[in-house]
């Protein structure tokens, strides 16, 4: 098989090259869309079960609603639409027929009478159910999350990170105040901030969009941004404060403590599967994944090296009962004892899929009671005793996964940096790509000034911001903060 290309030659290519030969996903007869095969599916498997218990945990609860959302919804809330409007697939008839040379043609009196689109994204028909849930303040909150598909049509799209149907989570809940929903919004974006932290060990900036960059129909977002090997950023999660916005475009209120009237607050907030792009982009090199263990398929794959039946056994015996004491401890474990492949070819196979621990045992390693561990992410070998291998395993794992954790840090480090004037910050993107700190004079015309120029766009204003007096890089106006600035996916 083909090599991967290296990540400095293209990276691009070296990203879609590890996607398909890693197995993790490859691309379907539709334009746009993407067939996640097993061992991609596992990874999402992993993320969905622990963000799951952590929805959990915080309170929520799953539902599920339907994928087809009539268009008046859409017509409730303008600046929703407005901002979905591009992407939505239409549903315009409901039964097929053959025509009179045996092809499969769509009935031409089989138009629905009003069109369906394809969500995507639930607010609209949430919100309208949700009028029929909701009467009085006994009823909130509701803390609804919803594990679906969603459709969005993309004209450029790349394997996980953009493509025309993906796999999300997306929360939607409904609060007394405001104040109860804003506390929401920011619980959920650090649940976001927590995962990507301490399972994908990816570190994360928590900010807010812009208005210019906020979810369509939103008070305010909030997100977590994430720098790429290449420098460019990635929007990792999102959280969004709606107001009133869906309660008062569906009618939704309710009878306060006080017997009043009002409307319902609302919020909003997912991830998709673009966390396993930020996954592979974030960590891997040019001999295939890098998986933090926390959410890898195999933690750990054991390769014996034999020439006999008999060494096989003996070798198989041993491992059998490493295996029992990994699993006891949590840790996924592959014995891999295929006759088909060389110790080599199968050395090169787990590593291009990311196992983070190997275990190479032969006939001599039996004898001497040892074992060859090597780790993928550093890529380092030692010989080691077989006595208390589980343990050491154990502790290498969280090793592997602090350290994955700490080089991705260290690289967002060196990669931020400060500008003070237009020339030095298009320099640094175009020769030093990753986060830019600079000043912004706060409207909308300048951030979109600065996007058509240099296509970088604000990936958010950092929480906790730092107050500092300065001028905009483009128009030399006051500012009072810095905000982040990157080219980004």
């Amino acid at each position: 098989m083909k090599g991967i290309i290296s990540k400095e030659e293209d990276y691009s290519q070296w990203y879609n090259d590890l996607v398909i030969k890693a197995d993790l996903a490859e691309y379907s007869p539709v334009r746009g869309c993407m067939i996640i095969k097993p061992y991609g599916y596992s990874i999402w498997e992993k993320m969905q079960a622990v963000l799951d218990g952590m929805f959990k945990e915080t309170g929520h609860s799953n539902a599920y609603f339907p994928l087809f959302i009539p268009k008046s919804f859409f017509s409730k809330e303008a600046s929703h639409v407005e901002g979905f409007a591009k992407e939505c697939a239409v549903v315009t008839h409901y039964r097929l027929k053959n025509d009179e040379s045996g092809n499969v043609i769509v009935d031409p009196e089989a138009e629905l009478e009003e069109e369906l689109i394809i969500r995507p994204t639930s607010e609209t028909i949430i919100w309208n159910t949700y009028k029929g849930w909701i009467q009085s303040y006994r009823d909130l909150p509701i803390l609804v999350n919803q594990w679906a598909n969603v459709v969005r049509w993309e004209m450029r799209t790349r394997l996980f990170l953009r493509t025309s149907e993906f796999l999300w989570q997306e929360g939607h809940t409904a609060h007394a105040t405001a104040e109860e929903a804003v506390a929401e919004t920011e619980q959920m974006l650090e649940v976001y901030a927590d995962f990507a932290e301490n399972w994908l060990a990816l570190p994360v900036i928590r900010g807010r969009k812009t208005p210019n960059e906020r979810f369509a129909g939103a008070l305010d977002t909030y997100c977590i941004e994430a720098l790429m090997q290449d420098g460019k950023a990635l929007q990792a999660g999102t959280s969004h404060f709606l107001g009133q916005n869906f309660a008062k475009a569906f009618d939704v209120k309710f009878n306060t403590k006080e017997n009043k009237l009002d409307y319902v607050w609302a919020t909003s907030w997912g991830v998709s599967t673009r966390l396993i792009g930020a996954l592979i982009m974030s960590h891997s090199d040019d001999a295939g994944l890098v998986l933090p263990p926390k959410l890898a398929p195999i933690q750990v794959v054991v390769v014996p090296i034999f020439k006999h039946e008999e060494e096989l056994e003996n070798i198989s015996a041993y491992v059998k009962q490493l295996t029992k004491e990994l699993k006891a401890k949590g840790i996924s474990v592959k014995f891999d004892n295929r006759d088909t492949h060389r110790p080599g070819a199968k050395f090169a196979e787990w590593e291009l899929k990311g196992v983070p621990v190997r275990v190479a045992i032969g006939s001599r390693d039996m004898q001497n009671g040892t074992v060859e561990l090597a780790r993928r992410d550093t890529k380092t070998k030692e010989t080691v005793n077989q006595d208390g291998l589980a343990i050491r395993i154990e502790q290498l794992l969280e090793d592997i996964q602090q350290s994955i954790y700490q080089k991705s840090l260290t690289f967002r480090e060196d990669n931020t940096k400060e500008a003070d004037d237009y020339e030095e910050f298009k320099r640094l993107l175009d020769e030093e790509p990753g986060f830019i700190s600079a000043h912004w004079d706060g409207t909308a015309e300048t951030e979109q000034l600065i996007k058509d120029e240099t296509r970088a766009t604000i990936r958010c204003i950092p929480l906790n911001n730092k107050q500092e007096e300065g001028k905009c890089i483009r128009t030399g106006k006051p500012s009072s903060q810095r905000v982040l600035f990157a080219r980004a996916y």
